[in-house]
C-alpha cells in the first residue's frame, strides 16, 4: 500500500511540475493577454495545486506529519488563482486591450452594447 502512495506522490509532483512548465510556455508563446492570462490562471493553478498536494502526502505518508499550512495553501490557491485571473483578464478589457486578430468571438462585446 505504502508503495502506491509513493507511486501517486511521485505522479502528483511530476504532473505538476508539467503543467507549470505548459503554463510558462503558453505565457511566453500565446498570441494576447487574454490567452496568456488564460494559460497563467488555469494551468499554473493546476501545477501548483498538484505540487502542493504530492508534498503534504509525502510528509504525511512519510514522516508521519499532518500540514496544515500545505492544506491552507491548497485552499488559498485554488480559490484567488482563477478569480483573480478573471478580474485581470476583465480590468483588460475594460481598459481597451485588443483581442488577438484571429479571435472569433467577443462575448463581452455584445453583452456591453446591449448595457448602452
Amino acid at each position: 500500500m505504502i508503495e502506491i502512495i509513493r507511486i501517486l506522490i511521485v505522479l502528483f509532483i511530476l504532473i505538476g511540475g508539467f503543467l507549470s512548465l505548459v503554463a510558462a510556455f503558453g505565457v511566453l508563446r500565446l498570441p494576447d493577454v487574454y490567452t496568456r492570462n488564460h494559460a497563467a490562471s488555469k494551468a499554473a493553478t493546476l501545477g501548483v495545486l498538484s505540487v502542493l498536494l504530492g508534498t503534504f502526502l509525502y510528509f504525511y505518508v512519510e514522516e508521519g506529519h499532518f500540514n496544515s499550512r500545505v492544506i491552507l495553501g491548497i485552499v488559498f490557491i485554488f480559490v484567488t488563482s482563477p478569480v483573480a485571473g478573471h478580474l485581470i483578464s476583465r480590468a483588460a478589457y475594460n481598459s481597451g486591450v485588443k483581442l488577438w486578430s484571429n479571435s472569433v468571438q467577443d462575448d463581452l462585446k455584445r453583452k456591453k452594447s446591449k448595457q448602452k
